[in-house]
């Protein structure tokens, strides 16, 4: 039966959970290279990180990863739509309009591009959040590391 069909007792049945990719939380603690056999579509990780930060408008998000990305500080640099943060600064309310950034890289580097944010970015304290990747594409996470590897050293950019 598929997953829309009512089975004989009228419940709807779940699909079969693939068992190439691990049930445990990622951020447990548990996930290791055996929860991604061989051959799994996944990969196991542990030096590629995602970065999340924020910019107050477009086109300082857009500069900010144009800048990241040329010089091979992130692989790659997602920008989302706006959004409203309400946060406390200096004991009152505030609320921004912000626009979200998501930035993947290896970890060896990641210390680099948090210096390389915050020298772009106007606030005070801006939000940086480092979050470990438990695992993904085997080939987008080996470009990811080529893109911020020794080949490629942070600062510079090919002409």
């Amino acid at each position: 039966m598929n997953e829309d069909s009512p089975s004989a007792s009228g419940q709807h049945e779940q699909p079969a959970r693939d068992a190439s990719v691990s049930s445990a939380h990622p951020l447990s603690g548990a996930a290791t290279a055996a929860s991604f056999p061989a051959g799994a579509a996944l990969q196991s990780c542990d030096d590629v990180v995602i970065i999340l930060g924020n910019a107050p408008d477009l086109l300082l998000a857009k500069r900010i990863a144009h800048v990241l990305v040329e010089e091979h500080y992130a692989a790659c640099v997602n920008l989302g739509a706006p959004g409203v943060s309400m946060y406390m600064w200096e004991g009152r309310l505030e609320g921004a309009e912000e626009i979200p950034i998501v930035m993947k890289t290896s970890a060896a580097r990641a210390c680099a591009l948090v210096e390389r944010f915050r020298q772009l970015h106007p606030y005070e304290v801006p939000e940086v959040l480092v979050l470990p990747v438990c695992g993904g594409s085997p080939d987008y996470l080996a470009w990811v590391r080529e893109q911020t590897g020794a080949a490629h050293p942070p600062g510079r950019h090919e002409t």
